[in-house]
């Protein structure tokens, strides 16, 4: 084979190999996103099948490091990073642009080396999107301790006001649930917060309406029952925005479950002003969904899906949130309505609520 070209292919694949081992480690350490960290440690495998299809006697004598003039070329950004995710887009850089020299140059040895190189590099856009945008909002919902649920007419100051109350607050997740608005003011009042949200750190989530979430950048639709299936709310929402969902016995846990969603709300926990047509499960029904995940998560061994995170919704208020611990626990975020939102000081509320879920779990020893 031609030497240069030995040398090009030879250079590209040791520095997409390192490229991904970069961003594996960005993924398994500091996402701790088993899913995405699985995913780059497969590419890189691949990466290395496809690289055996040089002689790699032949690659190694190529080398020329210190006749390499590449070696003394260098950008004053190479040598400084502003952090970790930095260090991974740089990383998921050099990985492209390796995978592209490969693919072009690895036509002068075969056509089939540049196909498979192809397809990985296809891979890597997904991986791209993935760690960057969908692992982000993974562990958002996985982190998340404190989801408030919005609804103007239920709130006792001007939605607005409100919502920038518990977001001040540092509520993790709002969502927005208004059934009566028209399309245009409910995209309207999504944008808008999704505006509040982003500047504070916060997740948002839109109810029922994957088309308003999509529109909006929202992190998240929440569908119950009732609603569009899930699987067809992901061809709406593209790979990147979440799906949670409601459930209140074990058939519709499973049936949830069984769909993929990415966090589950379940309830009621307690008599709830906002649905007082739905039968109190109590706490027992997420005691009862934490054992269903549970037993997934051992049926599966060996599978990269993180665990499905829980709310835990309905009634829920300060002075009752420590019974749910008591019985239920911790590792599980809880979703109020009014016992924020129909506060003369909602910010306050949030603050009292945050305030007794660090006092329980941390006296109990128990991980929040």
């Amino acid at each position: 084979m031609n030497e240069p070209i030995l040398r090009i292919l030879d250079a590209n694949f040791n520095r997409a190999r390192e490229g991904l081992r970069v961003l594996e480690e960005y993924a398994r350490f500091v996402l701790n996103d088993s899913r995405a960290s699985g995913a780059i440690k497969r590419a890189r495998h691949a990466l290395s099948q496809v690289s055996e299809g040089l002689d790699r006697n032949e690659r190694l004598a190529s080398r020329d490091t210190p006749g390499d003039v590449g070696t003394r070329i260098t950008t004053t950004s190479e040598t400084t990073r502003e952090g970790a995710e930095s260090v991974a887009q740089a990383a998921t850089a050099r990985v492209s642009e390796a995978l592209r020299c490969i693919e072009e140059y690895g036509k002068l040895v075969s056509s089939e080396l540049a196909a498979q190189v192809e397809r990985l590099r296809y891979d890597l856009y997904s991986i791209e999107q993935d760690v960057f945008v969908t692992s982000a909002r993974r562990r958002g919902f996985s982190e998340a301790r404190i989801h408030v649920l919005l609804t103007a007419s239920l709130c006792r100051r001007s939605w607005r006001e409100t919502a920038e109350a518990i977001l001040d607050a540092g509520a993790d997740v709002i969502q927005l649930r208004e059934k009566g608005l028209s399309d245009s003011a409910l995209l309207e009042r999504a944008q808008a917060l999704r505006e509040l949200t982003r500047r504070c750190g916060a997740m948002l989530v839109i109810n029922d309406r994957a088309d308003i979430a999509r529109l909006a950048d929202a992190d998240a639709v929440h569908l119950g029952q009732e609603d569009l299936p899930v699987a067809d709310a992901r061809r709406i929402l593209g790979p990147t925005i979440l799906v949670g969902g409601s459930a209140h016995d074990e058939r519709e846990i499973e049936r949830m479950l069984d769909a993929g969603v990415d966090y589950l709300g379940v309830g009621p926990m307690f008599a709830s002003g906002t649905k007082p047509e739905v039968e109190v499960r109590g706490p027992e029904v997420l005691q009862l969904a934490r054992r269903l995940v549970s037993n997934r998560a051992v049926a599966a061994e060996g599978d990269e899906s993180p665990p499905c995170p829980l709310v835990a919704i309905g009634g829920i208020t300060e002075q009752n949130v420590a019974r749910l611990f008591d019985m239920s626990g911790a590792g599980f975020a809880v979703a109020v309505c009014g016992a924020v939102i129909d506060q003369d000081d909602p910010g306050g509320a949030v603050r009292r609520l945050k305030s007794a879920i660090r006092t329980h779990v941390g006296s109990s020893g128990a991980t929040p």
